[in-house]
Formats: C-alpha cells, structure tokens, sequence
C-alpha cells in the first residue's frame, strides 16, 4: 500500500497526540518518513475480506475475488468483490439516516428516515446478481483504460430492503417520469463537495421492478460499510454501478438521468461493434442495460491435478442480466465438441444459477475445461472475446480452467 503524506508543518507533539504516546527519538525520523501507525490500512482487515482477494486499487478501493471463491450458492461478504470510485464515508449514524426523493417528475418532494422506511414499508429478501460492467476488462486488446479486472467482480448475494416501487408510489411520480438518478454520500477523489464520485440510475421501467430494492441488509446483517451502509439502491442484473451505494437522495428525471459516469464512455459502450481502437461519438454510444450471458466454474481451483481413470466433478454459476439461464454446456477438446451440464433453476428473478458436470477423461494429458452458458433467447457466451469497445465493458467470454491428468 502507498505510505500517505502527510502536511509537512505537522509536529512531532500533533503526531504524539494523536498516537496517545510520546514519539521516543522522534528527533531522528528521517525526513518525509511516514509512521507505520499512520501508514493505508490492510485492506482485508478492513473491509473483512479473505486474504486471496486481489487488491485493484487504494485510491478507490477496488478489489475483486478469484474464481474458486466464488463457489458459495450465495455470495458472503469476506469473497465478494469491492467497486468504488469515491471516497468511502466515515462516521456514519445509522439513526440519523435520511433519503430524500426530488427532480422534475415527483408530484411531492419527500425526505425518510430510515427507520421510518423499515417502519412504513414492507420488507422484501432476494437473492440478486450484481457484476461491475468492466469485470474482464484484462483481456482487451489494445488494453482499454480502467480497473483491469480478471473475472472476479461478480456476487450474488441475498439483499433485504424496501422495494422502491413502494416509495416512489407513497412519494408520487408524474407520468412523463424517464429515469431516476441516484446521490450518494462518498466524496470525489479531488475531495471538491461541488463534485459527485458517481450519479447513475436506471429508467423508470427498471425502478419499478418488484426486485429493485431500496436495501439495508445484506445476507441477514446490516450492509457493510464498503458495500452501501447504511442503504443502498440495489438493481440485479444491470451493471453493478446503477446499483449506487450510500444512498441519500433520488432524484426522478423527466430525462435520461445525466449525473456523473453516465455520459462519454462510462458505461456506455459503440451502439454499432466497431474496430478495435476506434473513437467513438458520444451520439454513437448506448448506456448499458441488462448484462450478457455468462458463467464462472468454481470449482476445481484452475490447475487441478487429476490421477488417471478418475471422475472429476465441476460446478459453478451462470447468469444471464434479465433474463434466465436454459442451458449450460462444458467442452474439454477447446470447443470442438460439448456435453450438457446439470443446471437449478434460480432462487429468484435475477439471481445466478447452479450448474454441475462429472466429467471423465480418455488418456492422461493436459486439458482445458470450457464452460458455455445460453440464455433464454438462445444467446450463448462466444468462445473468443466479444466486440471491442473503448472502457473494456461486458466481456462474456467462456471461462475456462485447466487440468491435468496424470497417473
């Protein structure tokens, strides 16, 4: 982790002060040297995550998880991966909470505690998939500017809230209402209050969907602070970043919402596929909706060792955005041929789904398990990376682990 600087017109007696000790032999600190006790804390400490976690970036925190952590039915906090663009809130009293509601399309400007939301409102549990729309970003070619996520910012974890349809129906939406924005309480990196880190939303139509959840839990327990505390707008199977952290305000727009990260390339990607490189208009650009197809194996950890003549049991999860999952297929001669896979069906609308496989190999050797999820419109992953597009978005590519058999 970067040391942080400090002001350079601090004393030894401030520091002392705030370390609640005298800083012996602080006459010979070397210039510029920071203290260890002020040093970036250890992120896995920090935010409770498993030390196989990859750390992304500190200035945010972003952070996601290996593939073979992902292998939970639904997803815990210590493995599910950490998207910022701001600086997280401090200080944070649940009790005094408060969210207003705004913009050109209510009828009545509103403001709720929490605990009158939680009071006044009925509560609701889904299990919802939330994936950064740059997870995969690593494999574009030329590379595309941002987190350079492998396949690790995916969960699907278990959301309890109040639906938001509920509130903006209590609050009363006029009918030329388009989208609703989102204002949370992180702070721009540049730490300007007249900046938002991030405003995005979704359309109405997507607002009021019985899934799309004003939340305050998260897999039975208050929301952890990297993850929302103490409320969070959550929308499954839209990019993760419509799904706002933080959440003190709404605002319903008689327009495409137009807050920050939701014009140029920010979530956004070519309306038409382009050639790789291309500078695309910003007429030219659509926002992202609902995620593609894709799937992740869990399990065996990529590298497996396998002794000859054994089965090997795989398993992982599929998801489609909206849509379902109807069939998953895994190949193990690179996509020449391929064998269905077991597959549940979903907890819920928008979360992922459960698929299996035994699979048994001719010879000892090298091999690369390939898994293929199609949605219910008959799309399937592409074996190879998909359109190119300047941020790096939706790369749906089949995963792939490899494993060796030997005797």
């Amino acid at each position: 982790m970067e040391r942080r600087k400090f002001v350079k017109k601090a004393t030894l007696s401030s520091f002392a002060a705030i370390l609640g000790a005298d800083i012996v032999f602080g006459n010979t600190l070397p210039v510029d040297y920071a203290l260890l006790a002020f040093q970036d804390p250890d992120p896995f400490q920090l935010f409770n995550k498993d030390k196989e976690m990859v750390v992304l970036n500190n200035k945010p925190w972003n952070m996601e998880a290996q593939a073979h952590l992902l292998d939970d039915k639904v997803t815990p906090n210590k493995f599910m991966f950490i998207r910022n663009n701001g600086i997280i809130p401090e200080n944070i009293a649940a009790e005094k909470w408060k969210i207003s509601f705004d913009g050109e399309s209510v009828k009545t400007k509103k403001t709720y505690a929490l605990d009158e939301l939680k009071a006044k409102f009925k509560q609701y549990t889904y299990q919802l998939t939330l994936e950064c729309g740059g997870n995969g970003r690593s494999e574009f070619n030329p590379p595309a500017k941002g987190n350079q996520w492998t396949i690790g910012a995916v969960s699907s974890a278990e959301w309890t809230g109040v639906r938001l349809r509920d509130v903006l129906a209590d609050v009363g939406v006029k009918e030329d209402a388009v989208y609703i924005g989102y204002h949370a309480a992180d702070t721009h990196l540049s730490n300007d209050p007249n900046k938002e880190a991030i405003s995005r939303g979704v359309p109405i139509a997507k607002a009021m969907q019985e899934e799309t959840l004003l939340a305050f839990q998260m897999n039975g327990k208050d929301i952890p602070l990297a993850h929302g505390y103490p409320l969070r707008l959550v929308a499954g199977g839209w990019p993760a970043s419509a799904s706002g952290k933080w959440i003190e305000r709404i605002s319903v727009r008689n327009k495409v919402h137009d807050g920050a990260k939701m014009t140029g390339t920010a979530y956004r990607v070519p309306c038409k596929p382009v050639a790789p490189g291309t500078i695309v208009k910003d007429a030219n650009m659509c926002i992202i909706e609902s995620m593609p197809v894709k799937s992740l194996v869990t399990f065996p950890k990529t590298g497996a060792l396998l002794k000859k003549g054994k089965t090997l049991g795989i398993r992982g999860h599929a998801w489609a955005g909206e849509l379902e999952v109807v069939k998953v297929d895994y190949s193990i001669d690179f996509g020449s041929s391929w064998k269905a896979c077991s597959l549940e069906a979903a907890a819920n609308r928008l979360a992922w789904q459960h698929f299996g496989a035994s699979i048994q190999f001719p010879k000892e050797g090298y091999y690369e398990i390939w898994v293929r999820a199609t949605d219910s419109q008959g799309i399937s992953q592409p074996m190879i990376l998909p359109g190119w597009n300047p941020k790096g978005y939706l790369n749906n590519a089949c995963h792939r682990i490899a494993v060796k058999v030997r005797s």
